[in-house]
């Protein structure tokens, strides 16, 4: 069982408190990302998760820079401000859960306990209340299906979220921020859909096979139609081609497998 976010900060912070991570919690945790992610040759993302565990330091900066998030009021904060607050902190938290139950093959193998064992144990962390905003206890779903989906209505949320799996779009190595957002979630946009775990080329161009992502959210990418636009958007290549030759959509896929990228498991 993993130990209770919301009662280990303060130690956190006091055994940090004179540290440089205190004085800038966010540049602690760029600096602790660019550490710990690197990209493979297919273009994925890896978190060096045994690395950044077995670093106790790097692991109390992750903390610290969850405090100084939820200490803050994302209410007040202006569009751009609050949609890199929430993806920072969904992120974060996500990363947190890893860490403090690694080794695991993958987020699913995650077991919580329901708050007051109402519902007994699942897989997977999502539903547990991790962190507290502005006197509100959230979970990983609360932050995504009741805060950003709803609040922003912009379909390149889901390649901003990272689930810790190889089949989500990156893990960005800094944080999320308001002044190169949009430049930013275009350019993870296109990562992703010009890789196979978004949109992968088959049967010589005529047919694709599209990550889960996009029948799980059909209704955030809009109609049939819809989606087809977006991701001609950003396609390139034989993607490109593809989707203007008006290739079949030949299923989806997704790939739960941790995207880790060092110790027991890879």
């Amino acid at each position: 069982m993993r130990r209770a976010f919301l009662t280990g900060l303060a130690g956190v912070i006091m055994t940090l408190a004179s540290s440089p991570a205190q004085a800038n919690p966010e540049a602690a945790m760029d600096a602790a990302l660019a550490r710990y992610v690197s990209t493979d040759a297919s273009g994925l993302n890896r978190v060096d998760y045994a690395g950044w565990k077995t670093n106790r330091d790097d692991h109390d900066i992750l903390h610290l820079y969850l405090a100084a998030l939820a200490a803050q009021r994302p209410s007040q904060l202006p569009r751009a401000e609050r949609f890199a607050y929430w993806v920072n902190l969904y992120n974060a938290v996500t990363l947190d859960v890893i860490l403090e139950n690694y080794p695991v093959k993958s987020i699913r193998n995650i077991r919580t306990q329901a708050i007051a064992f109402t519902v007994g144990d699942f897989l997977g962390p999502w539903k547990a209340k991790l962190v507290k905003v502005e006197g509100v206890k959230l979970s990983l779903d609360d932050i995504e299906h009741r805060t950003l989906r709803p609040q922003f209505a912009d379909p390149r949320v889901h390649y901003a979220v990272n689930c810790a799996s190889v089949g989500c779009p990156n893990l960005r190595k800094s944080l999320w921020r308001a002044e190169t957002l949009e430049a930013d979630l275009d350019a993870a946009a296109s990562a992703f859909i010009n890789s196979d775990r978004g949109v992968e080329v088959r049967d010589q161009g005529r047919a694709i096979r599209l990550s889960s992502i996009y029948q799980w959210f059909a209704k955030d990418f809009g109609d049939a139609k819809g989606l087809r636009a977006h991701l001609a958007r950003y396609a390139t290549g034989q993607r490109a081609a593809a989707l203007k030759a008006r290739a079949r959509i030949a299923g989806y896929q997704y790939d739960w497998s941790l995207n880790g990228g060092g110790g027991a498991f890879k």
